[in-house]
């Protein structure tokens, strides 16, 4: 027990020597601001990606060399990698960014589980599932009996 102690104290003090520092930024407000570059950027996102379901259908018949299938991932490839570019610069994706990056911060400060500790609580629940288990296969039997005696 005082091993476990001393390894929580042990991570408390490494968490609290790093600089952590949350961006000044509400994602929130930054997220649900609009401007007419975010309305074009995720016009040309969703065109982008509406063009990439349908390389394999409808360019083949314009276009020759689609008809490799080599050519028909690549542009299904460059359409989407496009799209995610467009989404990137806009207000909502400079927001997503920030979340990561806060996300990141937080994972840093996670006191994680020990070995042992994971073995167990891994134990825990494998025995839980199992009784949780037998009690519904019990009740299925049981419920199935007695249906089968109303029924017959």
């Amino acid at each position: 027990m005082s091993d476990n102690k001393n390894y929580l104290n042990t991570q408390a003090a490494d968490h609290s020597k790093r600089p952590t520092t949350i961006s000044k930024e509400n994602v929130v407000e930054v997220a649900k601001t609009r401007s007419a570059k975010d309305v074009l950027l995720w016009i040309l996102a969703i065109v982008a990606l509406i063009g990439a379901t349908l390389v394999t259908q409808y360019l083949p018949r314009y276009w020759v060399a689609a008809n490799d299938v080599w050519v028909q991932i690549g542009i299904t490839v460059a359409l989407i990698v496009f799209a995610i570019c467009c989404l990137v610069f806009t207000h909502q994706g400079h927001a997503f960014k920030v979340l990561l990056k806060d996300a990141g911060i937080e994972l840093r400060r996670v006191t994680w589980p020990t070995k042992n500790e994971t073995v167990r609580y891994t134990w825990q629940v494998l025995l839980a599932m199992a009784i949780v288990g037998f009690i519904v296969w019990l009740l299925d039997n049981a419920f199935n009996y007695l249906l089968g005696f109303v029924l017959n």
